[in-house]
């Protein structure tokens, strides 16, 4: 019981006289540099430096640049790098695919269940043409020869209007047969 009554005297008489601030930044490294210093050893833990902070921000900045250059980098489409390889098939080809946009409406209309299956087959084609044509598109932007790969493409055109004009007349006579065939029956 002594010891306690010492100790709240003690207390009592210090009372208003403690030490309430906290002390200035860094104080603990400098006491622990002194305190190694003291004792002669050699501190392992330096001080820490601050030129890494706004050097890895540079570097966060500056790759987020490199990705937001490489996301926006948009290269020119095919149809682009052709015309500027021949501005001449962008006029060409202009006419060519309304004449065969025309054509392939006109025969979406004449699609009956007798001529279905034609139809289909003939638009499949188209697609396998455009889809060559698309090639060629490719083959002209990655430096083949531009003379050859345009008549080529000219061709292409000139076979689906072929294609198209050849269906589209085989529907005509498909549907002459028809009317032929009914006049006959009724009579």
């Amino acid at each position: 019981m002594m010891k306690k009554d010492n100790i709240e005297q003690l207390f009592e008489r210090l009372q208003g006289q403690f030490d309430l601030e906290e002390p200035k930044t860094g104080h603990r490294d400098r006491f622990m540099e002194k305190l190694q210093q003291h004792q002669g050893t050699v501190a392992l833990h330096r001080k820490k430096s601050t030129w890494w902070r706004p050097l890895s921000i540079a570097a966060s900045v500056a790759l987020i640049a490199l990705l937001g250059l490489q996301v926006f980098n948009i290269r020119p489409s095919i149809k682009q790098q052709v015309v500027q390889i021949a501005p001449e098939v962008s006029n060409t080809e202009f006419y060519f695919v309304s004449l065969v946009e025309e054509q392939v409406q006109l025969l979406k209309n004449q699609k009956t269940p007798e001529n279905a299956q034609l139809v289909d087959d003939t638009l499949m084609q188209l697609e396998h043409l455009e889809n060559d044509y698309k090639q060629l598109e490719r083959d002209l932007v990655n430096g083949g020869d531009s003379k050859i790969i345009l008549n080529a493409m000219i061709t292409n055109f000139q076979i689906r209007i072929d294609l198209l004009k050849e269906v589209l007349n085989s529907i005509e006579n498909i549907k002459n047969l028809n009317s032929y065939s009914n006049e006959n029956i009724t009579i």
